[in-house]
């Protein structure tokens, strides 16, 4: 084996190869110039460089979506960002309140959160309580509860004081609407300036953001892994009335950790015990994986 060769007399270490700039664009969803961000390692960060790119407070951004302008809950920025997506930011709009009566157990509201202190609705069940209230739509944050502010709470937290408010009596929701670009959007040609569907990377690489630590570039989910979540996420909005791409992952990465149902349950403790998750639900779950994965082969 040849031997390395002899450094010179003074020379110098050589330096070490620099990692690549990430650097994405990024557009206010309801009409901007492009910007373009970088060097940020969480959500908080990331809204933090979009305010400052737009002159604008963090505050004011309600949640960003991966390639689309339009309000698309399947397409909402989570914990992973696709080196190649477009990111848009949708904005504090009108804020309304609406009188609610609760007259059966569930509202049929589904949270969600931007992992930055506002909670909003993800979803609406066809034929519920708040389907049959005109006002309130899907991507709407929700800012108070009777007056009460709930900004900084999690998506759980605010889905659970919804599940126990008293039945039959009313309640007052205040709630902030992503700001609207009086329908020019949609009626604007492709080839304008005005935001229109980005190109959505074929790449395997994404950005992974961490509530702690520094984000990291890995392999995006396997289709085993990405079903898996996909179970997983169902069942957060069956038993908490939540969705959370991001969570789910954390919860079947837990999984992969583990070896068996009562291993499983003791690392969701351990790493995701604010939760509190019901033993029904850890149950199900770990069998919902199982079945991910032999679906999947």
């Amino acid at each position: 084996m040849d031997s390395a060769a002899p450094r010179e007399p003074g020379a110098t270490e050589p330096p070490a190869r620099a990692r690549p700039r990430l650097v994405f664009r990024t557009q206010l969803a309801h009409g901007s110039p492009t910007g373009r961000i970088e060097g940020f390692t969480n959500v908080r960060e990331l809204y933090a460089k979009i305010a400052e790119a737009f002159g604008i407070a963090p505050t004011e951004i309600l949640f960003c979506t991966l390639n689309s302008h339009k309000v698309d809950m399947q397409k909402l920025l989570g914990g992973q960002i696709g080196l190649e997506d477009f990111i848009f930011a949708h904005v504090r709009g009108e804020t309304k309140e609406v009188e609610v009566t609760k007259t059966e157990d569930a509202l049929g509201l589904t949270i969600t959160d931007n992992g930055a202190g506002y909670a909003f609705i993800k979803r609406i069940k066809e034929g519920s309580i708040i389907n049959r209230i005109e006002a309130v739509c899907v991507g709407d944050s929700i800012e108070a509860i009777n007056d009460h502010s709930i900004v900084g709470c999690r998506h759980y937290e605010v889905a659970k004081m919804l599940r126990e408010l008293p039945k039959s009596q009313p309640f007052t929701l205040r709630l902030v609407q992503p700001r609207r670009a009086f329908d020019m959007i949609g009626q604007r040609s492709r080839s304008s300036k005005c935001p229109v569907e980005a190109k959505v990377s074929s790449g395997r690489e994404t950005l992974r953001l961490r509530s702690g630590g520094a984000a990291t570039v890995e392999e995006a989910p396997s289709d085993v892994e990405a079903a898996a979540a996909r179970r997983v996420d169902d069942l957060l909005e069956s038993y908490m009335g939540i969705r959370d791409p991001e969570l789910a992952a954390a919860v079947v990465e837990t999984a992969r950790s583990s070896v068996g149902a009562q291993a499983f349950a003791r690392g969701l403790d351990a790493v995701l015990g604010e939760f509190a998750f019901p033993d029904e639900f850890v149950v199900e779950v770990w069998a919902a994986i199982g079945e991910a994965h032999d679906a999947c082969g």
